[in-house]
């Protein structure tokens, strides 16, 4: 529940008192719990007024490109957000299991923008950078070591062509 007196951040959804101005977590400008519930409501009105399910007369682009586990992932936040998707696989793929094909996130040309900054803010959310579950930000990826550590996800194993955990490539 938002409380108008208190103040909330618009990325981390942290909840602060009436006089602190900035997120401790991303340094982010505070909004008023007024001013939270009343870009609500105008997140609301917009998914009212989508235009559901994708029409074969659609001008589709592609929101993001990459792993379909990921591009799933990002589809059920589009989703939930009233705006219709489509995933489309390419055929480049090395057939070894090791580089799997790339899709793209296909949403309507008009709502593609607003589709670009809700994954931005799950990538955000999702994918810390500070702190002890982000320690590994700074790791770099050595295809002679014995081992190494992934530096988008942290997880340490023998040199591959892409992480075994995250799937980010280093080809």
């Amino acid at each position: 529940m938002i409380d108008p007196e208190l103040k909330y951040c618009p990325k981390c959804k942290d909840e602060y008192r009436a006089e602190i101005v900035a997120c401790a977590a991303c340094e982010a400008t505070l909004l008023s719990g007024a001013e939270l519930l009343a870009r609500q409501r105008t997140g609301l009105e917009k998914r009212v007024t989508r235009k559901g399910e994708l029409r074969e007369d659609d001008e589709l682009v592609s929101a993001r490109r990459g792993p379909l586990a990921e591009m799933r992932a990002y589809e059920q936040v589009l989703q939930r957000e009233g705006i219709a998707t489509m995933l489309a696989g390419d055929d480049k793929s090395c057939g070894k299991n090791c580089c799997p094909a790339n899709f793209d996130l296909l949403v309507r040309r008009e709502e593609a923008a607003e589709a670009v900054q809700l994954i931005a803010v799950e990538i955000r959310r999702t994918a810390p950078l500070d702190g002890p579950a982000g320690s590994h930000h700074d790791a770099v990826f050595h295809d002679e070591a014995a081992e190494t550590t992934c530096p988008a996800c942290g997880h340490c194993f023998p040199p591959a062509p892409e992480c075994p955990d995250c799937g980010l490539c280093f080809g």
